[in-house]
């Protein structure tokens, strides 16, 4: 069963797909399994992302709606959507989001983000707390390293400010007076609704998604939630490799 993501305030569900005897998750509009629905107090840990390290000098930029990872001149280029309080894309980072930026520091492909909030319905803010901070981060040049760990330590519950900066305190050079206010006060709240414009005007029905050329990579199989799988389904789209 997909699950349906109506545009403008959206009601959500659930995507899980059966395709081609794989199961196929994600997160649709709105509080479910796997989303991340509670107080934010629950599960507040901090985690860093294993692949921190190879991260601390890939650069990051704001390009409109899109935060772009990777050497501008990069040969190819991957689209990937996620909204923070999606537990799936959580996995999605732990294995495929991993490999794709290990990928980018090797100058082989530059990885496009489109950062949704549309599971903030009913009045929530976990997403757009975290889209802010994500965005903020750009300024401070450690885009890559804060949004690894963000996904790495991703709450049961919402996201929270003191979550947000507890995260932040864990990659070296982040935190500061600038950082610190923008979480505090929401300064990129208008980016993250442009943001959120942007997701849904690529027609997405859900998160996560990557995309090469306008075609989802990874999906329908559910390789994006296994590093070995995803990195063969990048190459035989001609990343990382040789086409297969």
């Amino acid at each position: 069963m997909v699950g349906v993501r109506r545009t403008g305030r959206v009601v959500g569900v659930v995507v899980a797909a059966a395709l081609c005897g794989g199961a196929v998750a994600g997160c649709g509009a709105g509080a479910g399994p796997g989303a991340g629905s509670g107080s934010g107090a629950a599960g507040a840990v901090v985690r860093t992302s294993p692949v921190a390290g190879r991260l601390a000098d890939l650069p990051a930029r704001v390009d409109g709606a899109k935060i772009v990872v990777g050497d501008p001149a990069a040969p190819r280029t991957a689209q990937v959507l996620v909204d923070p309080r999606c537990g799936y894309c959580a996995k999605f980072e732990g294995a495929g989001g991993e490999v794709l930026l290990e990928l980018a520091a090797q100058g082989k492909v530059k990885v496009e983000y489109l950062l949704a909030s549309f599971l903030d319905g009913g009045g929530a803010s976990g997403s757009v707390r975290a889209v802010n901070a994500l965005r903020a981060s750009v300024e401070a040049g450690k885009f890559a390293e804060y949004q690894a760990a963000v996904f790495a330590s991703q709450p049961k519950g919402r996201f929270t400010d003191g979550h947000l900066l507890a995260i932040a305190a864990a990659v070296p050079g982040l935190r500061g007076e600038a950082f610190d206010r923008a979480v505090a006060e929401q300064t990129y709240k208008g980016w993250v609704g442009e943001a959120e414009e942007a997701f849904e005007a690529t027609g997405a029905r859900g998160t996560p998604m990557v995309r090469v050329d306008g075609r989802p990579v990874g999906a329908k199989d559910g390789a994006m939630f296994d590093a070995a799988a995803f990195a063969k389904a990048l190459k035989d789209v001609g990343i990382g490799g040789a086409a297969v």
